[in-house]
């Protein structure tokens, strides 16, 4: 039996145009991804700084206190960042020099084990396949090597970059900071039904109480993981041929890298530990050890204890959003695809909640019932 279904003109029209604005968005999102993380960026600075800005703003004195604490705050956070590239900068550059310097020993090394292998290279014939295999390192190393020029000056566009991107970061979260609760005060003026009003301004405040809390949690964390780390390599630098100068860049590596969910921790260990083995094997195995002994206690107790009831998202939800952060935006999406998640949590929970009172008619319920979970 055939069926034929009649579509008029204005829908087919309607269904096409629908089809191309979407697709026309999302070649926009695709193309404007550099600028939408930068803003991205400095909504999550500006909320991780507005609890401390308000706070500031209330122990000074006159009108302008908003504009001032926001002043103060970026001081301090640039001091913090100042002193960790002066005390974290050296000796990384210390440890990198060293590296170079035992490149010509490990070729020796090398060298070394290699002629005690000439016997079963020249018993299997594999001498043309080696002296193959050394050709093509050298050649290489000679098309690095006449390639270091270039890659120098990507280097520094990158690092032009970098700095740029940085900067438009810290100029937007300062002006969001100042005129942030100017632009909410207008927003909800534009309110004629106050009910209405007063629901989505709950419904607001839920989702601040959710990334914020998230956010500074998680910066409290990194800074617990980043400080015992920096104490256990001092401790190693105690007992070990270690430089106790290595504390603070570890303390720098393992709070950026914990800042990343999911295995971001395990990579600044590693790198940690890489660093280490240079100077001292033994010190290394300690240290990876007491990580995996420091995250098992991080991962039930801290984390529990400090994130626990701001974003109750299971582990599916949590890996769903981090693959899709890093695959969309590289390693700061993964950083922000958590707290992402929760708020669309929220939004579908208040979403299905206000469709359930709109249907009981019981609307000023569900208002109550969102300003008690933003008061939790």
């Amino acid at each position: 039996m055939k069926v034929k279904i009649d579509i008029d003109t204005r829908t087919l029209v309607r269904f096409w145009l629908v089809l191309i604005g979407l697709g026309l968005a999302g070649l926009l999102i695709y193309q404007a991804q550099a600028a939408l993380l930068i803003i991205g960026a400095a909504i999550f600075l500006a909320l991780a700084l507005n609890p401390s800005v308000t706070w500031i703003a209330h122990l000074l004195p006159g009108r302008n206190r908003r504009g001032l604490s926001t002043a103060i705050a970026y001081i301090i956070v640039v001091v913090l960042l100042s002193a960790f590239v002066f005390l974290a900068v050296p000796p990384m550059v210390e440890q990198t020099g060293k590296v170079v310097a035992a490149v010509p020993q490990w070729v020796d090394t090398a060298s070394r084990q290699y002629s005690g292998f000439s016997d079963f290279i020249n018993h299997y014939h594999l001498q043309g396949q080696l002296n193959d295999a050394v050709k093509s390192l050298k050649d290489d190393a000679a098309n690095i090597g006449t390639g270091i020029g270039s890659h120098l000056l990507i280097g520094i566009g990158s690092l032009l970059s970098f700095v740029t991107a940085t900067i438009l970061t810290l100029v937007i979260a300062f002006f969001i900071l100042i005129e942030g609760p100017t632009w909410l005060r207008r927003l909800w003026n534009v309110y004629n039904d106050k009910q209405l009003m007063r629901y989505h301004r709950g419904v607001v405040r839920r989702l601040y109480s959710v990334v914020t809390g998230y956010v500074t949690g998680q910066l409290l964390i990194s800074a617990l993981d980043g400080l015992a780390a920096g104490l256990a390599v001092f401790v190693l630098s105690l007992i070990f041929s270690v430089p106790s100068s290595l504390a603070i860049p570890t303390a720098v590596i393992a709070f950026l890298f914990s800042l990343i969910p999911l295995f971001g921790a395990t990579i600044g260990a590693l790198i940690v530990g890489l660093v280490l083995a240079f100077n001292s094997v033994t010190a290394a195995i300690i240290y990876l050890v007491y990580v995996v002994i420091y995250q098992q206690l991080e991962s039930n107790f801290i984390v529990p204890k400090i994130q626990s009831k701001r974003l109750d998202l299971s582990a599916l939800m949590v890996l769903v959003a981090v693959t899709i952060g890093i695959y969309l935006f590289g390693i700061v999406g993964g950083i922000v695809s958590i707290p992402i998640a929760g708020s669309i949590k929220v939004l579908t929970e208040e979403y299905i909640h206000y469709l359930k009172a709109k249907n009981a008619g019981e609307i000023d319920k569900l208002e109550a019932t969102a300003e008690v979970v933003v008061e939790e």
